[in-house]
């Protein structure tokens, strides 16, 4: 079980009324981090905001990208100049161990911390080369590219394994959060839950957080 002082709680506005932006973020003040699904189109099968949206943003939560573009290098320097704070490519997306160490090496001198994705289907074996390089494994606990998905509890035995391994990594969760979800997430090993539907959908943002941070 993950002690709740060192679990993270990331708003995804993946979710959230693009309509009213701005509000919507200010929503989820309480939260830790914010993340931003980026999506080509290509690598998932569906569109989403880049930076200019994100650069008219106005927030003291740290900015999390969480890139699902089969491009990721192509990608990094329009969020550099709005200030993220963590980039996560998918390792679906860049297979290439050479390619890999490139991204991250850029990532790192950009400023930001780096994340690495696993979708449902990808092992933990998929990314040996590169753990002990990154700062957070995001395990994706539903298909990416659509918000309101089901949660899948199949993967969360590889939250488990990598906790057992990596003591000290954060491992970030991403599809079907809810206070439910939480519970066995943060169980297994993460401490760094995104949420989208189950906090942008609440009239409290304030409590929904509170109910991750607490379940």
């Amino acid at each position: 079980m993950v002690p709740p002082n060192l679990l993270i709680i990331t708003p995804s506005i993946l979710a959230c009324n693009l309509a009213h932006l701005q509000e919507e973020v200010d929503s989820v003040a309480s939260a830790d981090w914010l993340q931003v699904d980026v999506m080509d189109g290509h690598f998932v099968p569906n569109l989403s905001f880049g930076a200019p949206v994100i650069a008219r943003l106005k927030t003291r939560l740290p900015l999390d990208i969480h890139l699902m573009v089969s491009n990721p290098r192509e990608r990094l320097k329009e969020f550099f100049a709005v200030g993220a704070k963590h980039i996560t490519f998918h390792a679906e997306a860049v297979v290439s161990p050479a390619e890999r160490k490139d991204v991250i090496d850029h990532i790192r001198k950009g400023g930001a911390t780096v994340g690495i994705a696993l979708n449902p289907g990808t092992p933990i074996s998929a990314i040996t080369d590169v753990i002990g390089d990154v700062d957070l494994v995001l395990v994706m606990s539903v298909h990416p590219g659509f918000s309101g998905q089901k949660f899948m509890p199949e993967v969360l035995g590889k939250v488990t394994a990598l906790r057992k391994a990596h003591p000290e990594l954060m491992i970030q969760m991403d599809g079907g959060i809810d206070s439910i979800t939480a519970k066995e997430c943060k169980k297994a090993g993460a401490n760094n839950l995104v949420a989208a539907s189950f906090i942008f959908g609440a009239q409290d943002r304030k409590s929904a957080i509170d109910a991750l941070r607490t379940s």
